[in-house]
């Protein structure tokens, strides 16, 4: 198996930065003598990159990294000013308690690796969501974070009764499921006066690849022209 088929897929490359697609259960960092994902795309473009923000092992999808630190600092700036505009799909077996919404809320640390929501104001995360039905009492979610917090999503849909289907802190440890089920899926941003837009689907994971998934998200279309509610 080859670098791209181990950790990533490229999906677009300019002089600025590069954006991949990274493969699920993969360690942004290297971490036990693994290489990190960051560094199996050095190692592949022979060059220094420079990471502009992360995600979690358990989730795969696009990912930036910049050429130069003058880009990663502008683009670390649109991030911090929420200038960029992320999408994300998941899928949960458990009914939510609202379909749609905003769920909005203080992050706290919890027990072992865990967050929590609560009503502080302090560590606000703001998550933004829509859910669709597919097959066997399991959803499809489509989630647009305003803030980008540690395991923001995760933890959002969990307090909304709907945690996300394989996600082994979250989710319930029944180990049915061959990943967690959170995929980064679409970016758009304006870089020194140009529109950027990006979109991959999950490349793993048997729910994914399901026709029904496939069929849902294609009747859902353009995910940045949903009626998104208002922040």
């Amino acid at each position: 198996m080859n670098t791209e088929q181990k950790y990533f897929s490229l999906v677009a490359e300019n002089e600025f930065f590069v954006i991949i697609n990274k493969l699920n259960n993969v360690n942004f960092h290297s971490e036990d003598g693994e290489y990190g994902v960051v560094v199996a795309l050095e190692k592949r473009l022979k060059r220094k990159l420079y990471s502009v923000h992360r995600l979690d092992k358990m989730t795969s999808g696009l990912l930036i990294l910049a050429k130069s630190s003058i880009v990663a600092n502008d683009l670390s700036i649109l991030f911090k000013t929420q200038q960029i505009e992320k999408y994300y799909l998941a899928i949960s077996d458990k009914k939510p308690k609202k379909k749609q919404g905003l769920i909005k809320g203080g992050m706290e640390k919890s027990r072992r690796s865990m967050w929590k929501l609560t009503p502080s104001k302090e560590n606000l995360a703001i998550t933004q969501f829509f859910s669709f039905p597919l097959s066997e009492g399991k959803r499809l979610f489509v989630v647009k974070p305003k803030t980008g917090k540690t395991h923001q999503i995760r933890v959002a849909l969990k307090s909304i009764s709907s945690a996300i289907c394989g996600d082994h802190i979250y989710a319930d440890k029944d180990n049915q499921y061959d990943r967690g089920y959170l995929h980064a899926y679409g970016i758009a941003f304006n870089l020194y006066g140009h529109d950027y837009r990006f979109s991959c689907l999950p490349e793993t994971g048997t729910l994914f690849l399901q026709t029904v998934f496939l069929a849902q998200l294609d009747s859902i279309g353009d995910v940045r022209q949903l009626s998104w509610p208002k922040v």
